[in-house]
């Protein structure tokens, strides 16, 4: 063996980024990436939603209902055809868990607003924003995440064992 190869195969070749490193990267861009889904996934979310209750003139659940869908589709295309665009199979299957782990999402969200505003008496609108779209919306990015790369992508991008 040269010693090209010899460093090589020890990843000490100039350039040659060490396993942990490696996984380390490879993991950091698969948040980023799920990242960036989510913020255009939200964008579309919140425009449709503005939309169909000012000029569509629709009631507040119903235009949060298909806005949550919308969002919800573009951050499953999003995630199909980039973060995670190795997936082998897709489908409808595929999209109802996506969709069942963005709702459990959302309930976490809500849960952390009630436990807020009804359980601990924190009521004014800032509160209600901290606890919602604040911890609620953290807590349920992180579910999101688990969830879509334990449940709904789970053959891809795997960093470790703990992953799904």
């Amino acid at each position: 063996m040269s010693v090209t190869e010899d460093r090589t195969a020890a990843g000490t070749e100039p350039g040659a980024v060490p396993g942990a490193a490696r996984t380390r990267k490879r993991f950091l861009r698969e948040v980023l990436g799920f990242a960036a889904v989510g913020l255009l996934a939200y964008a579309v979310d919140l425009g449709v939603f503005v939309r169909l209750r000012g000029p569509a003139g629709l009631d507040p659940l119903t235009a949060k209902a298909l806005s949550f869908l919308g969002g919800c589709s573009v951050a499953y295309a999003g995630n199909a055809l980039g973060t995670y665009r190795h997936a082998a199979a897709r489908g409808p299957r595929r999209y109802a868990v996506f969709f069942a782990v963005n709702i459990a999402g959302a309930l976490v969200q809500l849960l952390c607003l009630a436990v807020s505003h009804y359980g601990l008496g924190f009521t004014s609108p800032r509160a209600d924003t901290v606890s919602g779209a604040g911890i609620g919306m953290a807590l349920a990015t992180v579910l999101r995440f688990w969830g879509t790369r334990a449940l709904v992508f789970r053959d891809e991008g795997r960093v470790g064992p703990w992953t799904g």
